[in-house]
């Protein structure tokens, strides 16, 4: 769908344009595309340096501190492969021309925003309303307790049924009748 070709150095979408026009569309799918290639080759760097790093640390700070760094290095790659997963999803949209409109409203997204976020699938209309919601139920969290909420969730308890002070366990004699 559309021209497949190279895009002229220096070339970005504005909204003079037709939106989502080929040439955009090409834009955006390079972007993508070098964004996925450049994931997939750190990540392969760092699954080979993973792998050669066999070092025996005699010194159990040193090997507590080698582990800690490998942790936080695989915490980042599977951050890196979910963001694969949303490029995927980004370049099939750009193919089934849904690419650009907001999955929410329908209504286009920004080029600014598609430029700075090219997975962005929400206006920042639409996801500004859903931080809104997700800022006051954190700050609800933030002042009860995020472990006494997240386990209140878990069996099955509203937050609202809920009383907290500090970080003490929840219970069920914390559930208000």
């Amino acid at each position: 769908m559309g021209v497949i070709g190279v895009i002229a150095d220096g070339y970005k979408p504005s909204d003079e344009e037709t939106f989502m026009n080929d040439r955009q569309k090409e834009y955006f799918r390079q972007k993508l595309m070098t964004w996925r290639d450049s994931i997939i080759a750190e990540s392969k760097e760092t699954l080979a340096a993973l792998q050669n790093e066999s070092e025996n640390h005699p010194d159990i700070a040193d090997r507590a501190s080698s582990e800690t760094d490998r942790a936080i290095e695989l915490r980042a790659r599977d951050r890196q492969r979910k963001v694969i997963g949303k490029i995927e999803a980004a370049l099939a949209r750009i193919e089934d021309g849904s690419y650009g409109y907001c999955s929410e409203t329908g209504e286009p997204i920004s080029l600014r925003r598609l430029d700075a976020r090219p997975i962005a699938t929400l206006s920042v209309e639409a996801q500004s309303g859903t931080n809104g919601a997700r800022k006051s139920t954190a700050t609800s969290e933030k002042a009860s307790g995020p472990r006494v909420w997240e386990r209140a969730r878990r069996l099955g308890i509203a937050p609202e049924q809920t009383r907290h002070f500090g970080f003490q366990r929840l219970e069920f004699r914390d559930v208000l009748v």
